[in-house]
């Protein structure tokens, strides 16, 4: 994918139970950080007039026009940024996204088991969605509605295509957001290349960097994840790697990191 036109993450629900507006006012009503600004189906026969109520009641024949279906989304505000939720039942939902890698999931989730919901920065931020301010704006949002809604199965980030369930999001995206260590398994991932190399996916999106760790160095791939795991929380923080470094790995010996020619890869091998 093409970073630089990033839309934001994607929430899956178990089937037919994607929340309505109506639910979504509960939930910003439920949360201090967090407000609905937006509605742009107020004036239709959508209208919710009461928290809880259910627009499908109000109307069965809701989802008969294609128009109003497309307006079935709502704007929120977290922080001062404001956010939009597309895909909100009874409208169509968002596009199933795809999914390669898989974190305290069973398996990977499917279009057939999984409803699922968009939540993209708002038109305004467009622009700047890569900024560390609005990505963590996003993921905190992502992370109150994972806590409020019990059939939120999993949240995809589609950098790395990763699918990460519900309770290991909200741990990890909470640590983080306090000030813990970025959740390297999950808004990142890892994949074996063809020569046994260990290489980073999504780390990209972050840095405009993957991570490769040498096939001499990557033979046994859970030692290997847990070196990629450090490393890719360093470099986020860093911001990348512009020159050759010579670092210490947690078993003591001695590595060298250096990008590669292309700059596309930050190679990892030991001295």
């Amino acid at each position: 994918m093409q970073y630089s036109e990033f839309t934001g993450l994607v929430l899956l629900f178990a089937a037919g139970k994607r929340p309505t507006r109506a639910a979504l006012r509960d939930f910003a009503f439920a949360q201090h950080t967090v407000s609905l600004t937006h509605d742009p189906s107020d004036d239709t026969y959508l209208h919710v007039v009461e928290p809880g109520s259910d627009p499908v009641a109000r109307d069965p024949n809701a989802l008969v026009s294609p128009e109003l279906a497309e307006k079935v989304w709502v704007e929120l505000l977290r922080e001062g940024l404001t956010f939009d939720l597309v895909g909100l039942a009874p409208g169509q939902m968002h596009d199933f996204p795809e999914v390669e890698h898989r974190f305290d999931l069973s398996k990977l989730p499917t279009a057939f088991r999984t409803e699922a919901v968009q939540l993209a920065p708002g038109q305004h931020l467009a622009g700047g969605g890569r900024s560390m301010p609005i990505v963590k704006g996003l993921v905190g949002l992502a992370r109150d509605l994972a806590h409020h809604f019990e059939d939120l199965e999993a949240v995809v980030w589609p950098p790395s295509q990763s699918a990460i369930g519900r309770r290991f999001f909200e741990s990890i995206s909470t640590a983080w957001l306090e000030g813990g260590a970025f959740p390297a398994l999950g808004l990142t991932a890892f994949k074996e290349t063809m020569d046994g190399a260990l290489q980073s996916v999504g780390l990209e999106f972050w840095i405009g960097q993957e991570l490769r760790i040498e096939p001499s160095l990557s033979v046994d791939k859970v030692a290997a994840t847990r070196l990629g795991v450090r490393l890719v929380n360093q470099l986020v923080l860093v911001g990348g790697l512009e020159e050759s470094e010579r670092i210490i790995s947690p078993d003591g010996s001695r590595l060298v990191m250096r990008p590669s020619r292309n700059r596309k890869f930050i190679r990892v091998w030991r001295e």
